[in-house]
């Protein structure tokens, strides 16, 4: 059980014109419907501001319960990101668990001998990357009307799940394997706030299945930094 907690927790906690040879100013190209919820998301999460944060950091509580044990195991998070930086802790009693990724690297401990995604290239976060050069958006696999799929250059995953009204994303989901194992995990949002005009998460829902067990896990984020100092000593693994 707390090897699958680790696995899981870890996760937690991603038109130009067209000139004629003549040089005879073409319609402008338009729009899929994807791209065009995907700048929608982009906007309604803070636009340039969300792409020019330097730094996040979200402290709070989270709730884990399984398909295999439906008590509620309390534990504290801690999320840091900086640029391309991020380190993820979860403190959970028996439950210990560390990823930092230096940008190029990612260590994890305990390791358990895998290899983890990123998460930075998986869920909101991929938003930041909105505009940049291998980030693709193209329609989710099940074409939803109000969703799109954005791909990072690694060919991780995300597919969001707008508000029609609002334009922010209020479910996304994604699917990778680690260690060999398919790992699919939802994510519902019930609460943002803005800080500095940039809309955060500050209470979500997120399930994990993993080998054939379901994970349950309740986010609630009490303190968020954004802009504010981070020290790179945070990203050093100490191996």
């Amino acid at each position: 059980m707390k090897y699958v907690f680790c696995i899981c927790l870890c996760l937690i906690a991603l038109s130009f014109g067209v000139v004629s040879a003549q040089d005879v100013p073409q319609n402008p190209k338009v729009a899929s419907v994807p791209e065009t919820l995907a700048k929608k998301a982009f906007e309604a999460h803070g636009g340039e501001k969300l792409k020019s944060m330097s730094t996040l950091t979200m402290s709070g509580s989270v709730d884990v319960t399984s398909s295999a044990a439906n008590q509620a195991i309390p534990a504290k998070f801690l999320q840091v990101f900086s640029g391309e930086k991020y380190r993820l802790e979860i403190d959970g009693g028996f439950v210990q668990f560390v990823q930092i990724f230096d940008g190029v690297n990612t260590v994890t401990s305990p390791s358990r001998g895998f290899t983890l995604p990123p998460i930075n290239r998986v869920g909101l976060m991929l938003l930041q990357r909105y505009g940049d050069e291998g980030f693709e958006i193209t329609e989710t696999e099940e074409k939803q009307k109000n969703g799109f799929r954005m791909s990072s250059p690694e060919g991780y995953y995300t597919d969001f799940i707008l508000n029609k009204k609002s334009g922010r994303v209020k479910s996304y989901n994604s699917s990778y394997f680690v260690g060999g194992r398919e790992v699919t995990t939802l994510v519902e949002v019930d609460k943002y706030s803005d800080y500095e005009g940039i809309i955060i998460p500050t209470k979500y829902a997120q399930k994990f299945d993993v080998s054939g067990m379901t994970i349950y896990a309740v986010f609630k984020s009490k303190t968020v930094e954004v802009n504010g100092e981070v020290a790179d000593e945070l990203f050093l693994s100490g191996e």
